[in-house]
């Protein structure tokens, strides 16, 4: 049974947006929160990480219609820079995006109503392909957020409670960051360690289905693979860092494509139900894709975005699994490609 806290405190919203070479995307998403419903006053923080592309010329024609402060920093990391962002916000409860991600209209309607009628410290919202991206761009979103592959349960209603947020669509109040001290040096996976960081300080989290964004993933297959492989390769260190949240699904891309592989091989020797069952499933996906989507070639593409991303996160999670395994230095050193030094 869900207990409701109603919120009794004045909630006062900073929005924390990293910015790396992406000026195009600002003015997109600063376009998204002129057209915000509800009357409230909040105020945006972008943090310039270390640019040699700067958005300072288009938050300027802004400034006059937001509420934004603007600060230039070296380059350090994403998480790096919401720390900073933080740090510099007037507001109590912040709300951290990537900036390749618009807000629908009632975005901070949902946002609010959810906290004041069932606080907690740090929530994540799903995300959404708008009808204006790419074939790619939704081939890819349906890839990662599908309940037929690994990333449904960014907006499983049925995993509304111990939810990982993630930090394009994230919230979290200034009492929870001043605890943990926000984000980790890690990324990919800053993210997972900063929820298990805070259910471990008795913290609560939640995903708000409501509160959803358009997240414009700017990707190509070739940097779509070496996202989700890096996702895998996290996915251990955060494992020996939290053991108590090792789950057995973390495995399945990697058992997928291990049993895939096989499937087409025992095929060669005449033994075909093995490869029946992965044809099954990729039938299965396209159908789904193709009323999600309307769209044959959608459809087609999201074939192709689910083989990389099982075989990108698997292969990453293997790898990272087994050096873990044999060395016994820190994951720092081991993985240094993972980390941002920010001292």
């Amino acid at each position: 049974m869900r207990l409701t806290y109603i919120c009794n405190m004045q909630l006062s919203y900073s929005f924390i947006i990293p910015v790396y070479n992406r000026p195009v995307e600002i003015e997109e998403l600063l376009e998204s929160f002129l057209k915000l419903s509800g009357t409230f006053s909040y105020e945006i923080v972008i943090v310039e990480d270390g640019s040699t592309i700067t958005s300072q010329s288009v938050i300027d024609k802004y400034n006059t219609q937001l509420d934004i402060t603007y600060y230039f920093k070296p380059n350090s990391g994403p998480g790096d820079s919401r720390n900073f962002g933080m740090q510099k916000a007037k507001g109590n409860y912040f709300i951290i995006l990537d900036s390749d991600c618009l807000l629908p209209s009632n975005y901070l309607i949902e946002v609010d109503r959810s906290l004041k009628q069932n606080y907690v410290d740090c929530f994540g919202g799903p995300d959404k392909a708008h009808k204006s991206f790419s074939n790619l761009q939704k081939a890819i979103d349906f890839s990662m957020t599908s309940v037929i592959t690994t990333g449904g349960i960014r907006g499983n209603k049925a995993s509304l409670d111990k939810f990982q947020p993630r930090s394009f669509n994230m919230g979290l109040s200034k009492k929870a960051f001043e605890a943990t001290k926000g984000f980790g040096n890690i990324h990919p996976g800053e993210d997972p360690d900063l929820s298990i960081r805070l259910w471990n300080l008795g913290f609560n989290t939640v995903l708000i289905p409501e509160a959803y964004v358009y997240h414009k993933r700017r990707i190509s297959w070739s940097k779509f693979y070496q996202q989700v492989y890096k996702f895998g390769s996290v996915r251990p260190i955060l494992n020996q860092w939290h053991p108590q949240t090792k789950k057995l699904t973390y495995w399945f891309p990697s058992v997928f494509t291990l049993g895939a592989i096989f499937a087409i091989i025992f095929a060669l020797f005449n033994i075909y139900l093995p490869i029946y069952l992965v044809l099954f499933y990729f039938s299965l996906v396209f159908v789904i894709a193709l009323i999600t989507t309307k769209n044959v070639i959608i459809a087609c593409q999201a074939l192709l975005a689910i083989c990389i991303q099982f075989f990108g996160y698997g292969y990453g999670f293997l790898k990272s699994t087994l050096i873990l395994s044999i060395k016994k230095d820190k994951a720092e050193v081991l993985f240094p490609h993972l980390f941002f030094n920010n001292k």
